[in-house]
């Protein structure tokens, strides 16, 4: 069986020593946050790791981290199979066009970018349909999919002219109550809270404020429905001021993306 040479056992080294280094920096900032805001706890860190190697996946796990994120479901799903000896909670937090769910399922805790009816009827029945499989191989069902609703936080003009939210997705704040009503009825699917990117070249502390208010006022209806997935490497002190439970962080953890080949 192939070893590793000295070479690579320095380089694989040096990487964790960098991640380390890079973890502990936004742990500070989380914590200062935290602090700042005067929050009994602080969010939860879901680090985003598309693009990057499952040894790196790896490295971190060796870290703490548990919670990883990943945006396209060819990438997930072969990182997930690769790391199954892995106690890890794999959230998809990419757009997700429905021919997907059927694989998504198979590996995701949570799904973050739910922003329309045709996806709730897609993962609901890729859930069932995963559990009768499973059932037929004497497995256990799975637990349900934690289903966050993906809200566009632009407003009626920039929404108008697609301005700051290409390619980003998200419902419409006016639509997160119906569309938590198909969830919450969906089979396997489990209504988890709301996430949100922040418009682009806006200040991003109104738009996470709103974000909290769509989020209290869908708790009113289903209380369950407690997370808040909000914060990324460039704004995350502003998403926890505002309320965040869950923190989407890759850049300021993993360093430079590596060229896609």
């Amino acid at each position: 069986m192939p070893t590793d040479s000295p070479a690579d056992s320095t380089v694989a080294a040096e990487r964790r020593a960098d991640l380390e280094r890079r973890l502990a920096a936004v742990n500070e900032r989380i914590a200062g946050a935290t602090r700042a805001a005067a929050l009994d706890r602080s969010p939860e860190l879901i680090v985003v790791t598309k693009y990057f190697p499952a040894a790196d996946v790896r490295a971190l796990h060796e870290l703490g981290i548990r919670q990883v994120g990943e945006n396209r479901d060819q990438e997930a799903g072969a990182k997930a199979a690769e790391l199954a000896d892995l106690d890890l909670a794999w959230h998809f937090i990419g757009q997700l066009q429905g021919n997907k769910a059927k694989s998504v399922v198979r590996y995701a805790t949570a799904v973050h970018s739910l922003d329309r009816p045709s996806l709730v009827t897609a993962l609901g029945k890729a859930m069932r349909r995963e559990n009768e499989l499973r059932e037929q191989a004497g497995r256990g069902q799975r637990a349900p999919l934690a289903t966050l609703i993906q809200v566009d936080l632009r407003d009626e003009a920039q929404r108008a002219g697609n301005d700051g939210g290409v390619g980003r997705g998200g419902a419409a704040p006016a639509d997160v109550q119906q569309l938590a009503d198909l969830v919450a009825e969906a089979d396997g699917l489990e209504l988890a809270g709301v996430m949100a990117v922040a418009p682009l070249g806006a200040d991003p502390a109104p738009a996470f404020e709103r974000l909290a208010a769509i989020a209290a006022d869908l708790r009113a209806n289903h209380p369950g429905a407690t997370w808040i997935s909000a914060g990324m490497s460039h704004d995350l002190e502003q998403a926890i001021a505002a309320g965040a439970t869950h923190l989407r962080v890759g850049s300021d953890v993993l360093g430079p993306r590596p060229p896609v080949l």
